[in-house]
């Protein structure tokens, strides 16, 4: 059964790549605007865990795309992996694990 939680991951799916990777001038929506909504679906009540999954896979997703942001504004090309910081949620690890098994 597709529940209300799952077209919301869906549309945000289809819809937060396009609005951040906009050709001319930047997002159409800045990121903390995405990380609300995926935060307010974490809240829900009833998250399954393939739900879970694809919400931390689009919180994933942010944290890369800002941090690359902050690379093309510092002027740099090399990632690093030292560089790389953990999921914008302290429960991130624990969202990773659970969708590992």
């Amino acid at each position: 059964m597709v529940t209300l939680i799952d077209h919301d991951i869906a549309h945000i799916t289809r819809v937060m790549r396009p609005s951040l990777h906009r050709d001319a001038g930047g997002p159409i929506l800045p990121t903390s605007y995405w990380r609300n909504r995926l935060h307010h679906l974490l809240d829900a009540w009833h998250v399954t865990k393939a739900q879970l999954c694809a919400i931390d896979s689009l919180l994933l997703e942010l944290d890369h795309y800002d941090r690359d942001q902050a690379r093309k504004a510092a002027g740099e090309t090399a990632v690093c992996p030292a560089d790389v910081t953990p999921a914008s949620r302290m429960s991130a690890r624990r969202r990773r694990n659970a969708c590992a098994t």
